[in-house]
């Protein structure tokens, strides 16, 4: 019998969480909601006796402000005269992470566990005042912001149905039905047509040509033979299917990437590209790294989970960045959440393993304050906001590892699909159980032993669903919740395995969940025997190929050399982590999966990972032309930086970011803000990951999307040229600096529905060309990086694509942390210097953008400009001669002067005529152009002499004076004041946009 406990907040006492609902009700749906109290609500299905549950409802409150309630509703007690309730559930399957940890709970308050198949489930009931409400309101309520169809049930009652029912039921949510080892033969000698119908119906994301490929490899004599001794049937069974499709996946092998291009540009000349990836990308790196020379610092790149630099010599520095878009476009919560414990796995897995040491986000969102009705199954662009912040804090908090850094960018056309980029940096130690920690390897013999959560139907078609572009179809099962408390306990046995030399390889479960984790490292060893029957799964009813492509979170997977087996499963079992033997790693040369002894599938590891079929793709560049402004530039300015200084794009952030700890683990030097009162925006972010060392590592990044619309190559070097500058305000060094790119793409596949593919496909050829061409001119190498391909919302004639972008994240040592700088003005006196030259370049940029246009000409990087700059002032920062720094980007120069002043509550007086100008003719081109390569730099009046000459030769000019009354005074081209304005009121117009979403 399950027993029903309801726990609330004494009515005595405010409930926050219910005043943000019914804030949420009013300002999002609109509707008369006069207060809201909610009530958390466990479903205890563990067969308890009635001493047993008095004690267990004393484990679920908090005694200070908290009561409860068994087998009878609290409603009526803690709010009387709602009228009415909502009770929110998972829907059976759903990863439940508060009743994982409340059942954990009642095992120690009890001093004895349960069985697996006996568990808590919670809810969340919501008692709701509004006599004004009709049924209709409360249910759109409910879908619409309390709940998710994909994961959530949910049930409405009024108060007199409350009254009369006694409350809502005692619900067990259990996956229920039997059935389950079912392995189908699929017949793929069909036609064309069925072959792709069979694609989509199976969710394969698989074209004819890759179709036809698997269809012909069950063709060949040899392997009808052997399939026949090992009683398989001629043709594939779903199980190799399914993995083929999750090998293949856009996602895993990176099909445009690697595809060969002819390509077209505007003048008509053709060349042909043999992989974007192998030429510009590894291509820049082995460049880079051959002019480093024995300088070198790159250990392991484009071959593991993440990319690993070294650091010291006890220690090496590993970074990856990863996308969770689709399953955040369809539960923002839940995808946000597993992408952020998704990436901590990838440092996890790199190598032997690493100690995490921060997390960083990127969020691309359209306009959370949009109006209007919406395409089908999209959601609300508040509801995306709120839900995937949420779900990043809960992520990276609860794992204990600090969120240093960061970036949030809108544009409507993410509308289709949110962009989430998460990202996990990692210290690996040099040396493990007597060999280089990067490195790793299965070996024949080694036992395949998967770690941590259980295995469901959750995240099944993961890998695949990246690899198409979001529609009214989609599947719910590609949804999944992580569970960070889970996987901070396998972290930790980790560490310790790790340290004790058990395994000798590992990785994580990430997309196609065991097709992918064994399948890849069977390669080292030749080959891997894996035995599905074995697999604990969350609960019965799971066919094969359901439990080899689960993505089924908080999972790793292991070679454990037979003679660690016993210690391993016992440090396992000792530190409550589920380990189980799976098979062996062999070097037959094939991926033999078992289930329950009977051979299921069996794939020639030649076929899996180089079967593919090549694309082969065109792409024509045609440069496109805007409308360019033609209004006369206003007298002052001062209003028109104010109204910059709130756009969303340029505003704080704040109200995001101090939901992240930063300050865990200790290490944190330079914060996400800063400044006299710790509230300005900080350009990069540096921690000191080791603690009896003030050697630090730097983080930082750039994206600018808006400038796709007119030049991809100049978004991309946009893009690498402010990770850079970010990197640099704080006291980086180019010579210890390291990359990763993630690019974000529209379909640029050509098809009948898709007209304009090779147009797009161009602009991500523009863009690795500038990838290429920066990198290679600042030495920085390029050490990991990942690509989403297909990210279009499509709905009939509707589609909705987001402009192409890409992120560049930085990550590099700094020797002593002691001489960073931050971006706040220090104190009046101070001068004030603008380094780098400006120019007309306002194309793309945030104050065309303010006046509804877009513009040509975009901004562009000259790496011969910048590069000696770049120099000069890392040299000067090392040297202690800079008291700020703070780069130009969004915005520009006005922008980052009043920043730079703000953020030190100081004022600001300068004279911008005499900046390095290159064809500037109104005052809004000097004051918003965002030309790149720039900085405001403050520095005491008796290091300028030093300052000046560290940078002699460059383009840099004294232009004024911080100065201590509040106000910012900026003169322009001719010395006529065009700026005069209260730090106060500049600040105010910049924090307020997204308060109201705090």
């Amino acid at each position: 019998m399950a027993h029903r406990v309801e726990v609330g907040i004494r009515p005595e006492f405010r409930d926050p969480r219910g005043e943000g609902v019914a804030r949420e009700v009013r300002e999002f749906l609109h509707l008369p909601v006069e207060e809201v109290r909610t009530l958390d609500v466990y479903t205890l299905d563990l067969g308890l006796g009635d001493d047993d549950l008095a004690a267990v409802g004393d484990a679920l409150v908090d005694p200070v402000i908290q009561e409860w309630t068994l087998g009878e509703p609290y409603g009526p007690r803690g709010f009387p005269g709602f009228h009415w309730a909502v009770e929110v559930g998972f829907l059976p399957g759903v990863t439940d992470n508060v009743g994982r940890t409340a059942k954990e709970a009642v095992e120690m308050r009890l001093g004895r566990g349960f069985s697996h198949d006996r568990q808590v489930y919670t809810a969340v009931q919501y008692l709701i005042r509004g006599e004004a409400l009709t049924r209709d309101q409360v249910e759109r309520l409910a879908r619409d912001l309390l709940a998710n169809e994909l994961i959530h049930r949910w049930r409405v009652l009024s108060a007199a149905e409350f009254a009369r029912a006694g409350g809502f039921p005692a619900e067990v949510p259990r996956v229920r039905g039997g059935g389950g080892g079912r392995v189908g033969a699929v017949d793929l000698e069909i036609p064309d047509e069925a072959l792709l119908a069979l694609s989509r119906q199976r969710l394969l994301a698989l074209s004819l040509d890759e179709m036809r490929a698997i269809r012909d490899h069950y063709r060949d004599p040899a392997v009808r033979r052997l399939r026949k001794d090992l009683g398989l049937p001629a043709g594939p069974t779903d199980v190799e299917l399914e993995c083929l499709a999750q090998t293949w996946s856009e996602h895993c092998k990176h099909k445009i990437f690697n595809a060969t291009i002819e390509y077209h540009d505007e003048t008509g000349t053709r060349r042909t590209i043999r992989s974007l990836f192998k030429t510009y990308i590894v291509g820049a790196t082995e460049r880079v790294r051959r002019g480093k020379g024995d300088r070198d610092f790159c250990l392991s790149v484009f071959k593991d989970n993440a990319g690993v630099i070294a650091f010291n010599q006890d220690w090496s520095l590993c970074f990856k960045v990863e996308t969770h878009n689709s399953p955040s476009a369809l539960d923002p919560y839940g995808g946000a959440l597993t992408g952020i414990v998704g990436v901590n796995r990838d440092p996890m897995g790199t190598g032997m393993g690493a100690r995490l040491i921060f997390n960083v986000d990127t969020f691309c969102f359209a306009d959370p304050f949009l109006e209007g009705e919406l395409p089908p199954r999209l959601l609300h662009p508040r509801r995306i906001y709120e839900g995937v912040v949420r779900g990043v804090e809960h992520g990276g908090n609860k794992s204990g590892i600090p969120t240093v850094n960061g970036c949030v960018v809108f544009d409507d056309r993410y509308l289709g699909k949110p962009l989430v980029y998460c990202g996990t940096a990692g210290l690996i130690p040099r040396e493990v159980a007597g060999r280089p920690g990067h490195e790793k390897a299965a070996r024949p013999g080694d036992r395949i032993v998967m770690v941590g959560g259980r295995i469901g139907k959750d995240g099944i078609h993961g890998a695949t669903f990246s690899s198409e572009e979001l529609h009214e179809g989609s599947p719910a099962t590609a949804v999944q919740l992580g569970d960070p408390i889970t996987q901070k306990r396998l972290y930790d046995f980790l560490q310790i395995a790790r340290d004790r030399g058990l395994y000798s390889s590992i990785t994580d479960n990430g997309a196609g969940g065991l097709s992918s984790s064994v399948g890849e490292m069977a390669e080292q060893s030749g080959g891997a025997r894996l035995d599905l029957g074995r697999a604990p799964l969350k609960y019965p009813g799971l066919d094969p190929w359901e439990i080899l492509v689960s993505e089924s979170q908080e999972r790793m997977t292991l070679a454990v050399p037979p003679e660690n087996v016993e210690a391993f499963l016992g440090l396992a079992r000792e530190m409550r982590v589920e380990a189980t033997d799976l098979g062996e790693f062999t070097d037959e040369g094939a991926f033999h999966v078992l289930h329950d002894g009977r051979t299921v599938a069996y794939l020639p590891l030649g076929f899996l990972h180089e079967g593919l079929p090549e694309m082969r793709l065109r792409a024509r560049w045609e440069k496109p032309v805007h409308p360019e402004p033609t209004f006369p530039c206003p007298g002052d300015l001062t209003d028109e930086l104010t109204g910059l200084l709130g756009r969303l794009n340029v505003c704080s952030k704040e109200s995001i970011v101090r939901k992240y700890d930063h300050e865990v683990q200790g290490g944190s030097v330079v914060k996400p803000f800063v400044g006299v009162v710790n509230d300005g925006p900080s350009d990069a972010a540096v921690v000191r990951p080791v603690l009896e060392s003030f050697e630090g590592v730097v983080t930082a990044n750039g994206i600018v999307p808006r400038y796709s619309d007119i030049d991809t190559y100049a978004m991309a070097a946009a893009a690498v040229d402010e990770a850079v500058r970010n990197a640099l305000c704080v006291g980086a060094s180019l010579d210890h600096l390291a990359a990763l790119d993630n690019f974000c793409w529209c379909d640029p596949v050509a098809s009948e529905k898709n007209p304009d593919g090779e147009y797009k496909l161009a602009q991500l050829v523009r863009a690795n060309e500038a990838l290429y061409d920066l990198t290679v001119a600042y030495g920085i190498p390029l050490i990991s990086g990942k690509d989403s391909m297909k990210n279009d919302y499509v709905h009939g004639d509707l589609k909705i694509s987001i402009p192409p972008t890409l992120l560049v994240s930085v990550i590099g040592r700094i020797e002593d942390v002691r001489r960073c700088v931050t971006m706040d003005a220090k104190r009046p006196g101070d001068r004030v210097y603008v380094l780098g030259i400006t120019r007309p370049e306002l194309g793309g940029s945030e104050y065309w953008a303010a006046h509804g246009f877009v513009g040509n000409r975009v901004p562009r990087v000259r790496p011969e400009e910048t590069l000696p700059l770049y120099r000069g002032l890392e040299n000067a920062i090392r040297r202690g001669w800079v008291a700020s720094c703070h780069d130009c980007s969004d915005g520009g120069l006005a922008v980052a002067l009043a920043e730079t002043a703000f953020s030190g509550g100081l004022g600001i007086e300068a004279d911008l005529s005499g900046v390095p100008m290159d064809r500037v003719e109104r005052d809004d081109e000097l004051l918003f152009s965002e030309s790149p390569g720039r900085f405001v730099v403050t520095v005491r009046p008796e290091h300028a002499g030093a300052f000046e000459e560290a940078l002699a030769g460059t383009a840099f000019a004294p232009v004024g004076t911080v100065t201590a009354d509040p106000v910012l005074v900026l003169r322009g081209i001719d010395g006529r004041p065009v700026v005069n304005a209260r730090i106060d009121e500049l600040k105010r117009a910049w924090q307020a946009p997204l308060a109201a979403l705090g």
